[in-house]
Order: structure tokens, then sequence, then C-alpha cells
């Protein structure tokens, strides 16, 4: 990868107060540079800036083309385009979804690293035991988690 050349809407879809912060800061020596500041800016946000961060990421088992028209990165990266996952799978997501963020007040995030999203629902039925300030927190090292995939994904 060239130096400076990481893309941070691209790194964290385009979440607003993340990447406005970033962009202030370009260019990067290096992309593992900008994703160790970007894990300093979300310590640093507010609770209400760091749920916007959190919220710019597709649901996991949204319909494709949802998925496709807000991030193609999310579209390959959740097998859209490899998938054969059961009508029944993508209704328990998008039920557990609904649970999740009622609950917590906002998304699920997961580094889905190549699972299937069948996969995904016990993921995500386990997470919904835990408290609002640890799935928040898991949320913003999954989306650190998922920009650095990117960036290694990058540099093949």
């Amino acid at each position: 990868m060239k130096t400076g050349a990481a893309d941070p809407a691209r790194l964290f879809e385009g979440a607003g107060p993340l990447v406005e912060r970033l962009r202030a800061e370009l260019p990067f020596i290096s992309g593992a540079a900008m994703v160790a500041r970007a894990r300093q800016i979300l310590a640093e946000l507010g609770e209400a800036e760091q749920i916007a961060v959190i919220n710019a990421h597709p649901r996991i088992g949204e319909r494709a083309e949802q998925v496709r028209a807000q991030s193609a990165a999310s579209y390959r990266e959740q097998g859209y385009d490899r998938d054969d996952t059961s009508a029944d799978a993508l209704a328990r997501l998008a039920r557990l979804n609904e649970e999740y963020e009622t609950k917590f007040g906002f998304r699920f995030v997961v580094f889905v690293n190549q699972r299937p999203k069948a996969a995904l629902v016990p993921v995500l039925e386990a997470r919904l035991r835990g408290s609002r300030d640890v799935e928040r927190a898991m949320a913003i090292e999954a989306i650190l988690a998922i920009a650095e995939d990117r960036l290694q994904s990058e540099a093949r």
C-alpha cells in the first residue's frame, strides 16, 4: 500500500465524526498509523459520536441491495457475493438486530471475517446478554478490526 493512500471513509464506512477528524489530519505515514490514530480518536469521542460511528456500519444480514448501496466493502465482507444464507437465518438476524438496537440504542457490529451469516446468529444471541457499555466497546473494537482487515486487503 502506498504511504497515505488509505481512504478513511472507505476504512470506516464514512462514519462522520471519525472520518472528519482523520481527514483533517491527512496524510498519515501509513494506513496502520491512521488506524492507530482512529483508535485514539474513538476513545476521545463522546458517547453520541461513538454511536454515530457505530451506526455508520450496515446491519449484519440486511437485504443485499441495501448493504451494496451503503457499502461495497461490507457487501463483499458479509459474503453476499458468495453466501447462500437461508431465508430463516436472515429472518433471525433481522429480528435479533431489531432486538439488539432496541436494547442498546445502536447497531450490532462484528468483524465477520468470512463467516457465513448463519454463524453470526449465535454470536448476536450471546451479545444480547451483554451490557450497553461493553457492547459499545466491542463494536468499536470490531470497527477497528474491520479497518485493519481492509488495509491488509489493499496491501495484497
